[in-house]
């Protein structure tokens, strides 16, 4: 496996915030009150990949993310002063709402600082669990600004998402679970957004399998840890697919864990990540959303790095958007060619659309829309431009009708996704 660079390294006797006997200690105090999702072998991304895949399905969870172990090992340490003042917290959702749920569980009163972009259903499955929702900011470092403002005035413990060893321990426990029911895994593949989760899963890994590779991933909108850890400016910005791993910094106690133990770090593409989501829906029937699809993301865009191992993957939350959600899947199945928008040139006279049609229908071939444009074109006066939207059984499909449009002697260009 690739190495981060040599320069980052940690003195490996440097403490770290964090030991196995704490994530060990977090499975016993959440033991019962949060889901232990299964570890299923993916034979057909097995068969795909080349490699051996365990999935961990942590979008399973009450609130369809791992987040709720760290919030709740978190919440369990509280004084009973601090229940009583109650917590607060930023979060782009996942946190949120595994706070929030655990803390009305428990009866303690719970306050959200969500950044103003935040997908509307983890906004409205927050206040769900009775939690006070205030939007702020338009990026998480604002909603970590004014969160803390709040927790000050109001006197509420502040429980940070990542950079917290109870929230790192408690988040190891995915980690722990894998281990246990797959002693074979060899290399764990984890998103990465402040790091709390590869943290607490790489702890945990170094103490049961010691000769396991610990590989993260980021989004390559958002490579703030690997930048970091590097020593190269930090650029990220953008809007993108896996909001839940959108981090600009790094947390404190999580970069020194992640320096020491984690082997490599990978950046998927908003593609890779789309196409991930569509695949785990299609082959696995499960709905992730695109911070948790980012390990098979990196998979399928790294394919020798995996090959002929033993792969625990973390689909660690289930979050995402309906309509998000079709638009990836339609936008899956425009880039297989099972969808595809075909503009066709055509002289303005009666009968060139039936000559079209008919192409189409020789070709079965489902038209879905047919537009015209006569004047925002830069074609002359008499010319017309159709653009026709089909469905196909897939690529090679689509290019015998291309073929026979062209046969029949019509100008055709596709109109392709970025």
């Amino acid at each position: 496996m690739a190495t981060l660079s040599p320069s980052s390294q940690t003195p490996a006797d440097a403490p770290l915030a964090i030991s196995a006997d704490d994530v060990r200690a977090a499975a016993k105090a959440i033991a019962g009150q949060v889901v232990r999702t299964p570890t299923l072998e993916s034979k057909t991304l097995s068969e795909l990949t080349g490699a051996r895949i365990f999935l961990k399905f942590e979008n399973l969870q009450f609130t369809a993310a791992y987040k709720e172990r760290g919030a709740l090992n978190r919440l369990l340490s509280l004084s009973a002063e601090e229940r009583n003042s109650g917590v607060i917290a930023m979060s782009a959702g996942n946190h949120a709402q595994g706070l929030a749920y655990h803390a009305k569980r428990l009866g303690i009163p719970a306050t959200i600082v969500m950044p103003r972009f935040t997908p509307l259903i983890k906004v409205q499955q927050t206040e769900g669990h009775d939690a006070e929702v205030i939007l702020h900011g338009e990026k998480l470092e604002e909603a970590t600004a004014h969160a803390r403002l709040v927790a000050e005035r109001r006197g509420l413990v502040f429980v940070h998402p990542f950079d917290d060893p109870m929230v790192m321990a408690g988040q190891g426990t995915v980690a722990l679970e894998m281990f246990e029911d797959v002693p074979d895994i060899d290399t764990l593949v984890v998103p990465i957004g402040g790091g709390g989760l590869i943290s607490g899963c790489a702890v945990i890994a170094s103490d049961m399998a010691p000769k396991c590779d610990i590989v993260g991933v980021q989004a390559e909108l958002y490579p703030s840890m690997k930048a970091t850890l590097r020593g190269e400016p930090v650029v990220a910005d953008g809007d993108t697919l896996a909001e839940g791993i959108a981090v600009k910094t790094p947390g404190t106690l999580t970069l020194p864990v992640v320096r020491k133990l984690v082997s490599d770090i990978l950046l998927v593409s908003e593609r890779d990540m789309e196409r991930a989501v569509s695949m785990l829906l299609a082959i696995e029937k499960t709905v992730v959303e695109g911070a948790g699809a980012a390990g098979l993301a990196a998979m399928l865009a790294n394919p020798r790095q995996f090959r002929g191992r033993t792969v625990g993957l973390i689909l660690c939350g289930g979050n995402i958007d309906t309509r998000l959600l079709a638009n990836v899947l339609l936008r899956d199945l425009a880039r297989s060619g099972r969808l595809a928008r075909l503009r066709i040139r055509l002289k303005d006279r009666p009968g060139q659309l039936y000559g079209v049609a008919r192409v189409f229908d020789q070709q079965q071939v489902n038209i879905l829309e047919v537009s015209h444009h006569r004047i925002f074109t830069n074609l002359p006066a008499k010319g017309l431009m159709t653009e026709i939207e089909c469905e196909t059984r897939g690529a090679d499909h689509l290019e015998r009708l291309i073929e026979a449009l062209r046969a029949s002697g019509y100008e055709v260009t596709r109109v392709e996704l970025g």
